[in-house]
């Protein structure tokens, strides 16, 4: 089996910063293109950042600048530093990853449970 598991949320003021971290662990060969998303309620789940297996990242406009994505390819894991947090960051934020498991030699969609991020004005 593949986990991708979140970790790192929690509550801040405005101006904060927090780290979000995205382990992936299991039956894996390889992890490709790594990220992550956020979605709040009654809002569409929106694409955050991403990072290429070869260190291209790109970013949504409202986060350019605040936000920066890297990745631990020995550990399978993706960071997000988040700096100058703003009240409408306040979202659940799900990691996102391209892997080929062992069992399976194509690429595949995987993702974690999520974890809450909430910026108190």
């Amino acid at each position: 089996q593949v986990h991708v598991v979140e970790s790192g949320g929690g509550l801040v003021q405005a101006g904060g910063s927090l780290r979000l971290s995205c382990a992936v662990s299991g039956s894996i060969f390889s992890v490709s293109t790594m990220g992550w998303y956020r979605q709040a309620p009654g809002n569409k789940r929106e694409l955050v950042a991403h990072v290429t297996d070869f260190g291209k990242r790109n970013y949504a406009s409202t986060v350019r600048g605040r936000f920066t994505i890297s990745r631990d390819n020995a550990k399978n894991t993706t960071y997000l530093q988040m700096n100058s947090l703003k009240p409408e960051d306040t979202a659940v934020y799900y990691c996102d990853a391209y892997i080929r498991t062992e069992e399976m030699g194509i690429l595949s969609l995987y993702w974690g449970q999520g974890t809450q991020v909430t910026v108190s004005s």
